[in-house]
C-alpha cells in the first residue's frame, strides 16, 4: 500500500451489509444530493466518454440480450430471463471489475505516453471515462456496497477527475472562443492580427462583408442584456454609426487577450494536474482502484438478492430523480426558438441545467450496467444538447472575465460583449435542442 492511502484502500473490517429493507438513498425535491459527487466530472467534457467514439460498449459476462430503443422515458430496458439467473453482486462486481480495469490500463498508457501529448490526452479521457464510470454505479447501487468505502472512492475519483479535465477544458474552451470571433467577423486570425497592428485593418472593405452586418447588430442588440455585454455596448466608439467596424477594431485585440488568460489557465491546469499525479492522495487512489479490480466492496444483501430484484429498483429511482429534475426547467418557454430567456448571465438560471447534465449521465450508466446492448438514444442526444449547454455558458462567463480586465480599449470590451452575447444566443439554442429531444413530437404551438 502506498502512504496515505490505507484509509481508501483497505477494506473495513467490520461486517458488510447495509440497514435491512433499504432500496434507495431517498430524494428531495428541487435536486439530487450527492450528484455532483456521484458522476466525477471536471469543467469540461465535450466528448469525454458520455458518448462519441470513446464511449466503448460495456461487454457483460452474461448473454447478449435485446433491450428497447430508448425512447420510453418512464422505464428501465427489458432486462431478460438471463439477468434473472444472476444475483445481484454477480453484476455488480463484473461491471465495476471490467471499469476499474480500464482505469488500470489507462493509467499505465498515460504513464509509458511520456512527451506524446497527444497519447497521453488521450489516456487521461479514457481513464476518466472509466472514474465516472465507477463513481455513478457506486452512488446509483449505494445500498448494495459497503457504503463508507464507496463513498470515499467515489469522493476521490471526483477529485482526480477534476484535476485531469481542467487542461482539457481550457484548451477546448480557447478554440470554441477563437472561432466565434472568427465566425463574427468573417475573417481569420491571422488576418485580424495584421489588420488590428496596421490601425483600420480592413474598415475600408466593410462593403464586401454582406452577411456579417446583420448577425453582428443582432448579436449587439442581445449584448445589452448582460452584465459583460452592458459594459461592451457603453464602450463602443461613439462616433462609428458602424458596430461591424467597431467588431472589426476589437476583435483581433480581445483574441489575443483570451488567448493569453486560457494559455495561462491552461499551462496551470496542466502544473496542477502534474503535481495531483504524483501526489500519495493520487496513488491511494489507484490503490482503491486495484482492489475494486479484484473484490468489489460489495453487501451481504447483493448477494441474496436476484439480479432482476435488486437492480430495477435503483435504477428506475436513478430515472425518476431525472425526470423530476427535468420537470422544474422551464422547457415550455425553452421551447419557443429566440426566446431571449439565456441571454441574461445569472449562474442560478444555468444550475438546473447543469444538474440535469449530471442526472442524465447517472440514468444512462445505470441502464448501462442493467441492459448495455440497448443504448438509449434518448439519453444519448439529451446529453449531448446539455453538453453543448454547458460549453456555451462556460465560454461565455470567461469572455465576460476577460472584459473585466482593467484598462482595455473600448473596442476590446465592445467585442468582448458581442462574443459573450453569442455564446449566450448558444445556451438559448442548446436549451431548445434539449426541449425537442425530451419533448413528445407535438404540432407546431402558435405563439
Amino acid at each position: 500500500m502506498t502512504p496515505g492511502g490505507a484509509g481508501v484502500a483497505q477494506r473495513h473490517d467490520q461486517p458488510t451489509g447495509g440497514p435491512a429493507g433499504r432500496t434507495g438513498i431517498g430524494y428531495e425535491p428541487g435536486g439530487a444530493p450527492g450528484a455532483r459527487s456521484a458522476v466525477v466530472d471536471g469543467p469540461y467534457g465535450g466528448n469525454d466518454g458520455m458518448y462519441g467514439p470513446d464511449d466503448a460498449p460495456y461487454t457483460p459476462v452474461m448473454a447478449s440480450r435485446s433491450g428497447d430503443d430508448g425512447t420510453d422515458r418512464g422505464a428501465a430496458p427489458d432486462i431478460g430471463a438471463d439477468l434473472a439467473s444472476h444475483m445481484a453482486d454477480e453484476v455488480l462486481a463484473d461491471y465495476l471489475h471490467q471499469q476499474s480495469a480500464d482505469f488500470l490500463r489507462s493509467l499505465r498508457l498515460h504513464r509509458e505516453s511520456g512527451s506524446d501529448a497527444e497519447g497521453a490526452g488521450e489516456a487521461a479521457r479514457q481513464l476518466r471515462r472509466a472514474a465516472r464510470r465507477i463513481s455513478a454505479t457506486l452512488h446509483t447501487f449505494r445500498p448494495l456496497t459497503e457504503e463508507a468505502w464507496a463513498d470515499q472512492l467515489r469522493s476521490e475519483l471526483g477529485w482526480l477527475s477534476g484535476a485531469l479535465a481542467r487542461e482539457q477544458a481550457c484548451a477546448a474552451r480557447r478554440e470554441r472562443l477563437m472561432a466565434a470571433l472568427q465566425r463574427l467577423t468573417g475573417r481569420g486570425p491571422e488576418r485580424g492580427d495584421r489588420g488590428d497592428r496596421t490601425g483600420r485593418g480592413d474598415r475600408g472593405k466593410r462593403g464586401d462583408r454582406t452577411t456579417t452586418g446583420p448577425a453582428t447588430g443582432s448579436a449587439a442588440s442581445s449584448a445589452a442584456s448582460s452584465a459583460a455585454s452592458s459594459a461592451a455596448s457603453s464602450a463602443a466608439p461613439a462616433g462609428d454609426p458602424d458596430p461591424d467596424g467597431a467588431l472589426a477594431a476589437g476583435a483581433a485585440r480581445a483574441g489575443a487577450l483570451l488567448d493569453r488568460q486560457l494559455t495561462l489557465a491552461r499551462t496551470r491546469a496542466h502544473s496542477a494536474a502534474l503535481q495531483a499525479l504524483g501526489s500519495s492522495r493520487f496513488h491511494a487512489v489507484a490503490d482503491s482502484v486495484a482492489v475494486l479490480a479484484s473484490e468489489a466492496p460489495l453487501a451481504r444483501t447483493a448477494a441474496e438478492l436476484p439480479a432482476d430484484e435488486a437492480l430495477p429498483p435503483l435504477v428506475e429511482q436513478a430515472h425518476r430523480r431525472l425526470t423530476e429534475a427535468v420537470a422544474a426547467l422551464p422547457l415550455s418557454r425553452a421551447g419557443y426558438p429566440y426566446n431571449a430567456a439565456a441571454l441574461a448571465a445569472d449562474q442560478r438560471q444555468d444550475a438546473p441545467w447543469h444538474q440535469v447534465r449530471m442526472l442524465v449521465r447517472l440514468s444512462r450508466y445505470a441502464r448501462e450496467l442493467i441492459a448495455p446492448e440497448a443504448g438509449d438514444l434518448l439519453l444519448a442526444e439529451a446529453g449531448r444538447a446539455l453538453e453543448w449547454h454547458r460549453d456555451a455558458a462556460e465560454a461565455a462567463a470567461a469572455a465576460a472575465a476577460a472584459a473585466r480586465t482593467p484598462r482595455i480599449a473600448p473596442a476590446t470590451a465592445y467585442a468582448l460583449g458581442v462574443l459573450h452575447a453569442d455564446q449566450r444566443h448558444e445556451v438559448e439554442a442548446a436549451r431548445f435542442a434539449f426541449g425537442r429531444v425530451w419533448l413528445p413530437r407535438t404540432p407546431d404551438r402558435k405563439s
